[in-house]
């Protein structure tokens, strides 16, 4: 299971979610306690599917351990990394491994704007950043940010049209829970909240 989405979609949640029902979930950052490889101990997962699908033409070359991908993207120590927005490596994520099942989490375009300015300072991170869709020197204004989050959720419904493995969830929504669990075919003991933040409304900017 492989997610789509941007940061402050829900990912946390969802991958306490998938490990709650037993899935090997990665989440952004591959932990120690999460592999015995010393190379894969603190990689960022955005930086190891790109270099599978450079040096071997397979994003999930150096990732076979693990059954999910909660998020993909990095923003850290001078990297930008969104695999979730690259066309070529959606592409050979769906022709190589044609048994994945594709979710892309999201919120109310607004709320996650709101929230990515009060965590991790990532609000004030974003412009400084070059991301698809986000040059740098954009991102610093609420109406920037909604723009980029509601234009990567149509792209991915125009690559995805009429796949049977791909899923938007809204993670707000009353039956996000049982949507998601029919289509990863698991059972769910655990759905919520995580890795919340109160929201920044005096920062947002028209």
């Amino acid at each position: 299971m492989i997610n789509l989405g941007l940061p402050k979609s829900g990912t946390t949640t969802l991958a306490r979610a998938l490990r709650r029902a037993g899935l090997s979930t990665i989440d952004h950052k591959i932990r120690p306690e999460q592999t015995e490889n010393p190379d894969l101990s603190g990689a960022y997962v955005g930086e190891l599917i790109y270099l599978g699908y450079f040096e071997q033409g397979d994003p999930l070359a150096h990732l076979s351990d693990f059954s999910a991908i909660s998020e993909m993207s990095v923003m850290r120590e001078g990297r930008s990394l969104w695999p979730q927005t690259d066309f070529g490596v959606i592409d050979a994520l769906r022709r190589l491994h044609p048994e994945t099942r594709f979710i892309a989490t999201r919120r109310d375009a607004f709320l996650m704007s709101q929230s990515m300015l009060a965590w991790s300072n990532l609000g004030d991170r974003l412009p400084q950043a070059d991301i698809p869709g986000l040059p740098t020197g954009f991102g610093d204004t609420t109406k920037a940010r909604i723009q980029w989050i509601e234009a990567h959720h149509a792209h991915l419904r125009a690559i995805f049209a009429g796949d049977p493995r791909f899923l938007e969830l809204d993670i707000a929504a009353p039956d996000a829970r049982d949507r998601l669990a029919a289509h990863l075919g698991l059972r769910l003991p655990w759905w919520g909240r995580s890795n919340t933040n109160p929201l920044t409304t005096g920062r947002a900017r028209a």
